[in-house]
Parts: structure tokens; sequence; C-alpha cells
């Protein structure tokens, strides 16, 4: 049987070059459509959604306990553990080949198991157990030390020796396309004597990626590099909604709280960490040598494009603010997970980790517009005469972020979020 991931391979579902969803990235998310059955497994293939309960009735899919693709979450699926992963999606990989007949010529299973993306609705694919935002990408971590403790000490001493993160709010993570409120709390301009209580003036998105971590590790135990490897099951394209000024407040002395709490976006579809192989490649060097138990023995970075566009209230399309690399990212998912485990940290299955604000050495890289209009001093030219510094009611955002084949893609579809005005 040929490999998932070998570039040859098409399925009997015509699909774009510049799909997404070709028959070698089979991404997972979770749906429901007009047939009145409840939020179950499926996975994208060119414009359609293949449904994994369907084929799993048929024994068409042997994963272990029946019903596994009938849940409303991929967690009892990714408790099953990396063996299966692999084996299920070589069986979906088998089915979907153009060169098999099992589910081609089988015109009743077809009409069943093969749903058009414009007739299902997408829901979270996952339950979060827990969310934990990192901090990096040295390029976003120098620009804001930069802006607010200027060059010389733009980086803490702390920030080239381990991962910098902190808990989040798993409770507002939610998927493409929900409406976020404008987050309202305590502010305190420079100029200001006392704090007041009101909406966030100052609202900014985060482009990052999101691990999702398909296996749990024990309470009391480190993860080595290939052990936190495997416990990964794929990534999803994250925006960490920001109060820039409700953070500017109260970030001292424990870092952000509520500047954070009110909105995490992902996109719907989790892209396997297997489907993302062929695009591994080498992260920036690390200096000084990172601490032995964070040390990398291969490559844990993706040459994986993003792209942020805005569209202001006003104006029919969006206009590309941002375009970046999760390759620059200094310290790898990899090592955020070792990390986060290193002190005895339980993990769990559906733990979400933010890879931090993606940005690159050059302007146009820059993922958030606090670097994007420094701080609010160079506006960001949008079409028409409209100008951002940052997010007003009625703006969206949209993220996208594929990895290129030869004559393929393998993508993440868009992560979309609009803001409504506080009330």
């Amino acid at each position: 049987m040929s490999h998932p991931n070998d570039p040859k391979l098409r399925s009997f579902i015509d699909v774009a070059p510049t799909s997404d969803f070709p028959i070698q990235n089979l991404p997972y998310g979770v749906f429901s459509s007009k047939d009145g059955l409840a939020s179950r497994v499926g996975v994208a293939i060119g414009d359609y959604v293949l449904d994994l309960w369907e084929l799993e009735q048929g024994s068409r899919l042997d994963v272990g306990p029946l019903g596994v693709f009938s849940q409303p979450s991929l967690n009892p699926f990714m408790a099953l553990g990396p063996k299966v992963w692999s084996k299920t999606r070589a069986r979906i990989s088998e089915l979907l080949r153009s060169d098999h007949p099992e589910l081609r010529d089988n015109r009743e299973l077809r009409a069943r198991a093969l749903v058009p993306t414009a007739d299902v609705k997408l829901h979270m694919p996952f339950a979060v157990a827990g969310y934990t935002d990192f901090y990096s990408s040295k390029e976003h971590a120098t620009n804001v030390g930069v802006m607010f403790r200027g060059k010389d000490n733009a980086l803490q001493p702390n920030w080239l020796h381990m991962p910098i993160g902190y808990n989040g709010r798993a409770s507002t993570v939610v998927v493409t396309g929900t409406k976020v409120r404008r987050p309202r709390g305590q502010l305190k301009p420079p100029a200001a004597e006392l704090p007041s209580f009101g909406p966030c003036k100052r609202l900014d998105f985060e482009l990052e990626m999101g691990v999702v971590v398909g296996q749990a590790s024990a309470m009391g135990e480190m993860l080595t590099e290939k052990q936190a490897e495997e416990m990964i099951f794929g990534f999803v394209i994250l925006n960490d909604w920001s109060a820039r000024d409700i953070q500017q407040w109260e970030y001292v002395p424990l870092g952000p709280f509520q500047a954070k709490a009110f909105a995490t976006s992902i996109s719907p579809w989790v892209v396997t960490r297997e489907a993302l192989e062929p695009f591994r490649t080498q992260g920036p060097a690390q200096d000084p040598t990172p601490l032995a138990y964070l040390k990398q023995a291969q490559p844990n970075n993706y040459d994986l494009v993003l792209e942020v566009g805005l569209r202001a209230g006003a104006m029919n399309d969006a206009r590309t603010v941002c375009s970046t690399n999760f390759k620059y990212m200094y310290w790898s998912s990899v090592q955020q997970l070792v990390h986060h485990a290193s002190s005895g940290c339980a993990m769990n299955v559906g733990d979400l980790l933010g890879s931090g604000t993606i940005s690159g050495p050059e302007k146009h890289q820059r993922g958030s517009l606090l670097e994007i209009s420094w701080n609010g001093t160079e506006p960001v030219e949008l079409a028409d005469g409209v100008k951002r510094t940052f997010l007003e009611d009625g703006d969206s955002l949209v993220m996208r972020g594929w990895c290129q084949g030869d004559g393929y893609r393998v993508g993440f579809g868009e992560v979309e979020g609009t803001v409504d005005a506080a009330e």
C-alpha cells in the first residue's frame, strides 16, 4: 500500500491543486449536516467531508471501540494512540484512492459518506482539556521588548533558556466563525492617576499555531523528545485575541490574565502531525545551547506558510496584513511540550498549546497589530483611506496556513472572527 504522504497519490474525488484538502492531508474535524444526525467526526477531502461514522457503521474502519466516530469530539479517537492514528489515516487514504474501487464504485455508500462541505456546519473539533500559550518567536519577543524596554533590554534573561508560557482559559477557546465581543476590563493609560473600567480600546490579534495533544502523561513524569513528539496528534491555526491596554495595566507581576481570557479562536480542521512530516525543517540556531532536557536530536519545525487578512467593517474584501512562516519559531512545539511536563505537570488528551505569536525577520512578517502598527504609531493602510492601529467593532480577521508540496498543498482551511461591540 502506498504511504498516505506519497505526493503521487490521487483521490477519485477531483481536488484542485490549490485546495487545502488533497488526499495527502486528510485532516480531522467534527461536523453536522442536514440529515438531522448529531455532530460526528469527519475528514476533509477536496470540497467534501468524509463521514467516518458512516464508514465505521459498515465495518470499513476498524479502530477499536465501536462508536468512536459518532462522538461530538476527537478526544475518544485521540486517546487510542499514535499506532491507531496512523493505521486509520492509511485506511482512509486507501478508501479515497483513485485506483481503489471499494468506495469509488459504491454509489450508495458514496452518497451517504461524502457530504458537500457547503452543506455542513463545522464545530469545535475537540474538547479542550487545558490551554497554555507560549511566547516562542524570537522576532516577536524582540519587537515587543524593544517597544516597551528598549533595544538593549529587549529579551528577558530567561527567554533564551526555556520556552516561556502562561496558562490560559480553555473555557473560551472557540471555533472559526464565532463572533468575539470586545472585552471590558481595568484600564489605566500612563497619564491617568487611577484606573477605570470599560471596553478595551486596543484590541489585537495574535497569529499562532495550536498543538493538539492526543496522549496523556503521568503527573510527576518528564518527557523525552520522542515521547513528546508521539503525544502530538496534530495542529490548528490559532488566533489569540489580545486586549493590549488591559494587559499593560495587569501583567506585572504575574503576566497576562483578563487581557487574554476572553477569546481564543481555532480553525476547525486538525491537520495531523503525520501529514506535516514531509515539511519538517530545521528551526533557528539556538544560542546558548539549551539545557540537556530541551536538546533536539532532529528538526522539529515546519515549513508552513501563514497569512492574515483584515477586513475593516466598511470594506468588501480583506487586505493581507501579515505573511510569515511557522519555521521561524525559536522554540519548537516539541520543546514546548517537553518543558511543560518537565516539572511533573500532567498533560491530558485534548490539551491545547499555543505557539505564541509567529513573526519573521521582515516587517511584513509581523504577527500582530501591536508590531505591525508599532504600538499604534504607524497606522496600517487598508483601502480607500481606511487605516487601523488596532481592531475596531465590525472588523473581521481571517487567518490561513498551508504547506506547499509538489502539485498539492496541505492546508488548514481558515480561522475567522468578527469583533462585536461591547455591551
